[in-house]
């Protein structure tokens, strides 16, 4: 089971690159003037995913997929290559209320850049 863990973890740590990265992404591409940076779709979704994390949090509800993890090791003490190198990418030992405050603030700054970085919203006699 612990190779399953360590796929949920890969799957954890490609979610949290979306949301951190795809923030960056958005900046980047307005400098840059890149149009799929302006994505309704991508942003919207960005937008949800950072939403739903500081929910979770201030509801005080772990994350599904680290306690999905969890349960797949069974409690295993040593740590193999994926679970320790990916872990260490996505797990700090702070208490719950640093991570419920830097979720919202992230919230905001996304929900502060659909304004600052509008999205294009696409007339019905768009064809691209």
């Amino acid at each position: 089971m612990a190779w399953i863990a360590d796929v949920v973890l890969v799957v954890h740590a490609l979610f949290v690159a979306f949301v951190v990265g795809g923030l960056a992404f958005i900046w980047l591409g307005a400098w840059r003037g890149w149009q799929s940076a302006r994505n309704l779709r991508f942003r919207v979704l960005h937008l949800c995913a950072i939403v739903v994390v500081a929910l979770e949090a201030i509801a005080g509800i772990a994350c599904p997929l680290t306690v999905w993890e969890n349960r797949l090791r069974g409690g295993a003490e040593d740590p193999a290559f994926i679970e320790r190198w990916v872990g260490w990418l996505i797990y700090y030992d702070l208490p719950p209320w640093v991570f419920t405050v830097s979720y919202l603030a992230f919230a905001l700054v996304v929900a502060a850049t659909l304004v600052l970085v509008p999205p294009h919203l696409r007339s019905r006699n768009d064809t691209r």
